[in-house]
């Protein structure tokens, strides 16, 4: 799962976590549903936006059975059953996630990286990008999106790459991914009944694009210099303070468009105002190492690809009838061990029954954020966050009452 969005649990209200959780699994659920398990990899973080946007947007009554369905158990949930997002949203989320991966999936064919500087393969590979982009373009016209759009700009990225040397400024290299996410972003309107929302939309996925597109290079730039692998910042020869004033700028730029937007009500959009206004930030100051997560000096992982994400600690299991607990010997615990890791329980269950003693234990992925040390917020009293514009206390822009700095949380 890769992204620049990946909030810390604790930056999150209860319900906040819920939301992002549920449009997380719906994209994977219609990844898996209009075009099979094997496109679920194309799962992302920032894809998710996608749907949060549409639904945001929505004039449906909050609960309808049109937003959520119940998901069986699934491994990333610690083999619990959830609501997750349906709809056209998480659709047109799974359709541009599925042709951009199609698109990174034969940039990484074409620069020969790691097993894909194999021929046979690359054109496994090349095989696989096909079949994605012809699959999401079928689903984009079921929805009325021409994905064209987005293949285009792709295309014209290794173009405009080949072109590119010192003194090239670095928007001209950005641009193509610019042009993608703000059609993406842009036509979240048209699908949620809100045309007069396409502009501001397309600018906040203009900016949006640019910084995954510098944030990558960024966090991709010492490996690049080790392999000899393309690199925007180095081709270009700009400067890390530059690179950082431009993420800066953007930042701003979608903050600024999201004012322009309407949401169907203030509550729906609280998830798209947290996510793109105040998460995208804390993405800029992760790629450029000047914030994270202050969890026993824990700092944000490193390159694009974050950790998966962990619910809420769930009640521990109750022990057997009758008093005690049933413990297993050596190899019958490493049995039952090897299946639960295997269906990711001992990576993401919160908690999980130890396989030899069955005493309930804290699953590995939990650990990056607990006890996070978020601060001294105001006198809320608890681990919550707060408004960049005026300091009031957000928790995680879900209750914030008389905020008057203008960014609505």
């Amino acid at each position: 799962m890769f992204g620049i969005i990946r909030p810390c649990r604790h930056r999150l209200s209860e319900r906040m976590r819920t939301e992002w959780m549920a449009h997380l699994c719906g994209l994977c659920l219609a990844l898996r549903g209009d075009h099979g398990q094997f496109a679920r990899i194309a799962t992302n973080y920032d894809g998710l936006v996608i749907s949060v946007l549409v639904e945001a947007q929505s004039t449906r009554t909050e609960g309808s059975d049109a937003w959520r369905r119940t998901a069986g158990p699934c491994p990333l949930r610690g083999m619990r059953s959830a609501s997750v997002a349906q709809g056209e949203g998480a659709r047109l989320a799974a359709t541009v996630s599925l042709v951009l991966a199609s698109a990174k999936m034969r940039d990484h064919v074409a620069d020969g990286d790691g097993l894909l500087a194999r021929r046979p393969v690359a054109a496994a590979a090349r095989g696989i990008a096909a079949r994605w982009e012809g699959a999401g373009a079928r689903t984009g016209a079921e929805l009325g999106f021409d994905t064209a759009v987005l293949v285009d700009a792709v295309e014209r990225q290794a173009g405009v790459e080949a072109l590119a040397g010192p003194g090239t400024p670095l928007l001209e290299v950005t641009e193509p991914t610019e042009t993608a996410t703000a059609m993406a972003f842009g036509y979240t309107a048209v699908l949620a009944g809100r045309p007069g929302n396409r502009p501001a939309l397309e600018e906040a996925g203009r900016l949006f694009g640019r910084l995954a597109h510098l944030l990558d290079a960024v966090e991709d730039l010492e490996e690049d210099a080790r392999t000899g692998s393309w690199n925007p910042i180095a081709a270009t020869g700009t400067g890390l303070d530059e690179a950082r004033r431009l993420c800066d700028d953007a930042v701003r730029g979608v903050r600024l468009a999201l004012r322009d937007v309407e949401f169907g009500s203030k509550s729906q959009g609280r998830l798209a105002h947290l996510l793109l206004a105040h998460e995208l930030e804390r993405s800029v100051d992760r790629a450029f190492a000047t914030g994270g997560c202050a969890t026993h000096g824990h700092t944000a992982p490193e390159g694009a690809f974050g950790p998966p994400p962990v619910m809420p600690p769930a009640a521990p299991p109750e022990p057997p009838r009758g008093g005690g607990r049933r413990r297993r010997g050596l190899i019958a615990g490493c049995a039952v061990w090897t299946g639960m890791f295997c269906t990711g329980q001992i990576c993401c269950k919160d908690p999980y029954a130890d396989p030899w003693t069955g005493q309930p234990r804290e699953g590995w992925c939990a650990k990056c954020c607990d006890n996070c040390d978020c601060g001294d917020c105001g006198d809320c009293g608890s681990c919550c966050d707060c408004c960049d514009c005026c300091g009031k206390c957000c928790d995680g822009c879900d209750g914030c009452d008389g905020c008057d700095c203008g960014c609505d949380c």
